[in-house]
């Protein structure tokens, strides 16, 4: 078999059987093919799609790479939440103790920074002293003890995907839906959760713009889930703006700190968490979504989530950190009106550009930096009002250059919706 045969086959969109997809996926992982005739084949895949068996094979190769979790000896029905990346998406770090102070157990692995949205892990690690790299053994005890657990995905578990997600990361091969799908369903299975609910972001600030990219990519993951036996519901949600008022990886944790500890009242940011967490508590207690519902809004009016957040982080080795920030540059709106866009891949791009996140594998994210937005889609602001706070440290952008991420009109704008629709 030849790397450059299989190369060829999927750029002329012809099918690739199992054997071959395994020959170049292992041999990548064994280091037998190098970096660059993989990102060929990761970019014919992305120009020429897959098909739906190709999707299974893929999948199932990436979870057959490595380990398999065993969760057996968590009692009870272990509940598993992903998103697919967006700007200022730290919803995990609040939706999790909300979920397990609810009483349902959630042993959770999660990924670093893609392309231009950060990563769980990332912001897990701007808390000193947070341990995401733990003993099997210790990941479980903590799921046992508290409920929930979470960690980087193990060297040992989808090898091929940790590897390949990584390079595609580099190679602008992050925006396909087969190798999304594929990518996030053998993580899932592999780690070996009983029900899963998945975010799917959609608009400028995600891997899926448009909502008919996102609808298949969720019925693409249904799909996977029903093969292996697993129930999957997806929620498609607006990404046509950053989520909450803060990207950055330090920064977005606070956010989801405040959230818990009820500091922070109506926003997009609660409204989504609350929908999570609602959708988890439903499939782990297999109870009605409204009682699902009531139950989750209690543990954040009670402070439970709050409690239980804390327990976490106490678990995983974190300490408080103080609220002393970088020194902050304000940027004033140049005009009076009302916001009409906010353009979040561009200010994604601009926080990672300053250190919030990657531009190469090795590179190292200055977890101190990053935005703060006063103002949402269909707000108001004065010309000279606050429009947002930067937290810059050793790259430094022009203030234009962050202008540019907002569009202000006369005319009134109507608020953005926030979930699109929910798919099972």
């Amino acid at each position: 078999m030849n790397m450059i045969n299989i190369i060829e086959k999927k750029k002329n969109k012809e099918r690739l059987t199992k054997e071959e997809l395994t020959y170049a996926v292992m041999g990548y992982v064994n280091e037998q093919i190098p970096d660059y005739q993989m990102s060929s084949l990761l970019m014919a895949i992305v120009l020429n799609g897959m098909t739906q068996e190709e999707i299974l094979d893929l999948t199932d190769i990436m979870i057959k790479s490595g380990d398999q979790l065993d969760l057996s000896s968590i009692e009870g029905v272990k509940v598993d939440k992903h998103s697919t990346g967006g700007i200022g998406d730290k919803t995990t770090i609040a939706v999790l103790p909300l979920v397990a102070s609810a009483k349902v157990k959630c042993a959770k692995m999660s990924g670093r920074g893609l392309g231009f949205t950060g990563g769980t892990i990332d912001k897990l690690e701007s808390i000193p002293g947070f341990q995401t790299k733990l003993e099997f053994s210790q990941f479980m005890k903590e799921v046992n003890t508290i409920g929930l657990a979470l960690m980087s995905q193990t060297g040992n578990l989808c090898p091929a995907d940790k590897k390949i997600y990584a390079l595609r990361d580099v190679t602008a091969t992050t925006e396909s839906i087969p190798l999304i799908a594929s990518s996030i369903m053998s993580k899932k299975i592999a780690s070996g959760a009983d029900k899963i609910v998945i975010d799917v972001k959609v608009g400028n600030g995600a891997l899926m713009k448009t909502l008919e990219d996102a609808k298949l990519l969720a019925k693409t993951m249904i799909e996977i889930g029903k093969h292996y036996q697993k129930e999957v519901v997806c929620l498609l949600t607006n990404m046509e703006q950053p989520l909450g008022y803060t990207i950055g990886n330090r920064l977005e944790v606070e956010e989801a700190i405040a959230l818990l500890k009820g500091e922070k009242s109506d926003s997009d940011f609660k409204e989504l968490v609350i929908s999570l967490a609602t959708y988890m508590v439903h499939l782990g207690r297999n109870i009605d979504i409204n009682q699902a519902h009531e139950e989750v809004v209690k543990q954040l009016d009670t402070k439970a989530g709050f409690h239980k957040l804390l327990e976490f982080i106490e678990m995983q080795g974190g300490r408080n950190f103080s609220n002393e920030h970088l020194k902050a540059r304000e940027i004033y709106a140049p005009i009076s009106g009302y916001i009409k866009k906010i353009y979040a891949e561009k200010l994604g791009t601009l926080v990672k550009e300053i250190g919030g996140g990657r531009e190469n594998l090795q590179d190292q994210i200055d977890y101190e930096v990053g935005v703060v937005l006063n103002k949402k889609v269909g707000d108001f602001i004065q010309a000279g009002e606050l429009l947002l706070t930067v937290y810059e440290n050793k790259k430094i952008k022009k203030e234009e250059e962050y202008l540019a991420c907002f569009e202000i009109t006369e005319e009134k704008v109507e608020p953005l919706p926030l979930i699109y629709e929910i798919i099972k």
